[in-house]
């Protein structure tokens, strides 16, 4: 298993940026996908990035060219870079770290895009 701690979440204007950052620990980091998920009020929760264990991302199309997802697997930690950001981007951001069997999950970390 993996226990996942996010932050960097907050209030932004439309048109800014946030940087997200999870910290993993209690597994081989190395080996898992890791992806950034989001849950707005009212809707169901979406894949918004992933990174595999291997280097390949993947991306909603919403969010393609704005975000970002990284990953450094000597701190253990993933990140999710997100510029131009828009009202529609609110959510409750979740860290998830997959392999075979293992599906963990962060606490969440809530980002709110209003002027």
């Amino acid at each position: 298993q993996v226990q996942l701690v996010e932050s960097g979440g907050g209030l932004v204007q439309p048109g800014g940026s946030l940087r997200l950052s999870c910290a993993a620990s209690g597994s081989i980091f190395m080996f898992y996908d890791m992806g950034w998920y989001r849950q707005a009020p009212g809707k169901q929760r979406e894949l918004v990035a992933v990174m595999t264990s291997s280097g390949n991302t993947n991306y909603v199309d919403s969010v393609k060219g704005r975000f970002a997802i990284s990953r450094d697997n000597v701190k253990n930690m993933v990140y999710l870079q997100m510029d131009s950001l828009k009202p529609a981007d609110t959510a409750v951001y979740y860290c998830n770290a997959k392999r075979r069997v293992v599906d963990d999950w962060g606490q969440g970390t809530q980002v709110t895009v209003s002027s």
